[in-house]
């Protein structure tokens, strides 16, 4: 087993936060990365990944980004690999039992090592109870980003998973109010932290950067995209908006991830642009003339609450939408985003964006951007994981004069 060792810098007496998350930290920069990337700023944290499989031995590596957060990867060894994968390789025999109990030793490694001893537990996901129940911290948070359950491929036991972690957490956060309102009643601490934004950010792109060197020779008007590409896509939808306007072009930004290529529309007028780093992002919104989140509703969509709606207006760019809970409610209501769930609709919303001036749109959407900001919700997420690391606290203190 192969860790880092343990650092002097403890960022002054606040408890240590360890993450664990079943996105990898380097994927795209979304809700955890803002969210662990401030905490960082004043505590050490650890943002513990799914293992990754490959070449021996198995092992876990530490090592701190950019932002400041030591990420931690367990490696487990698959003879024969030659390679990295961020799932088994085919024909490679995978028993649960062992390997929660590898994933836990290499976890309780880490912490002693590092000399973590007093420690909130945030959890993105309540499969990594099979490894972490042992653990004693001082609070544990569950940030609940979306219903995992109702995504392809979820394990049955997630919901049972879930049910416990939310008997074993303090206070819990959801992703967007929907989900709020369909949690609620299953956590006495329960609080909604929607989607938020970067807005100096994203606001680069209204300063009109040049145009990134794969998309510069794109003819007008684009309609763009950018986030991950995976089963939540509305295809057909997409397919159909090009059919329908062989002149626009549309352009889609993001890694495809769980569905085929093969699966995906492929018209002269798409184009995909594969994924882009989190700081090159306003460059190519800048150089659209209308932004899309064209999400299918199913399961897996229900309560999705897209971080791209708020980055898209910071970015000065209008918006079309399909009719997602959390976009209709507040951004559809209040005029800033445009609602369309057909092609036809779809079409006729974007040519709407493309005739009607922003003069007086965006004057609303920055009104409404100034209350948003991941700052606000990082600091709304700490004022509650302070008050359940004191309530852990004090409870722990009566116990003991009682005895």
């Amino acid at each position: 087993m192969q860790h880092t060792k343990k650092r002097d810098d403890t960022r002054g007496a606040l408890p240590d936060l360890v993450c664990l998350s079943h996105l990898r930290w380097s994927f795209v920069f979304q809700r955890p990365q803002h969210l662990m990337s401030r905490f960082a700023r004043e505590r050490r944290v650890f943002f513990v990944e799914e293992p990754a499989w490959g070449p021996g031995p198995t092992r876990l590596e530490v090592t701190r980004s950019p932002e400041g957060v030591w990420v931690a990867v367990p490696h487990i060894q698959v003879d024969g690999a030659t390679q990295v994968t961020p799932d088994p390789p085919p024909g490679t025999r995978v028993e649960p039992e062992r390997l929660a109990q590898v994933q836990r030793e290499l976890l309780e490694a880490m912490l002693v090592d590092q000399g973590v001893n007093d420690f909130v537990l945030w959890y993105y996901t309540p499969m990594a109870l099979a490894f972490s129940h042992s653990l004693r911290p001082r609070a544990v948070v569950y940030d609940c980003m979306d219903e995992l359950s109702a995504f392809s491929g979820a394990p049955p036991i997630l919901v049972q998973r879930e049910r416990e972690l939310m008997r074993r957490a303090d206070v819990m956060f959801t992703g967007g109010h929907h989900l709020y309102e369909s949690k609620r009643e299953q956590h006495a601490n329960v609080h909604p932290f929607p989607s938020s934004v970067d807005v100096p950010h994203f606001a680069q792109a209204r300063q009109g950067p040049a145009d990134p060197a794969d998309q510069a020779a794109l003819a007008r008007p684009r309609i763009g995209f950018c986030g991950v590409i995976d089963e939540r896509m509305d295809l057909a939808l997409v397919e159909g908006v090009a059919r329908a306007r062989p002149d626009w072009q549309l352009v889609m930004v993001g890694p495809v991830v769980k569905i085929s290529p093969d699966s995906l529309p492929r018209l002269p007028n798409i184009h995909y642009l594969g994924g882009k780093s989190y700081k090159e992002l306003p460059a190519y919104l800048a150089n659209w003339d209308v932004a899309m989140t064209p999400f299918a509703r199913t399961p897996a969509t229900r309560f999705l609450s897209p971080t791209k709606t708020p980055e898209y207006l910071a970015a000065g760019r209008p918006v079309v939408s399909t009719s997602i809970r959390d976009v209709v409610r507040p951004y559809g209501e209040q005029g800033l985003v445009r609602i369309a769930d057909t092609p036809r609709a779809f079409v006729q919303a974007v040519e709407e964006c493309l005739s009607q001036p922003t003069e007086h749109w965006l004057p609303r959407v920055d009104a409404f951007l100034s209350r948003l900001s991941w700052d606000h919700t990082w600091s709304g997420m700490k004022h509650h994981i302070d008050k359940a690391v004191e309530a852990r606290l004090g409870a722990c203190l009566t116990e003991l004069a009682e005895v």
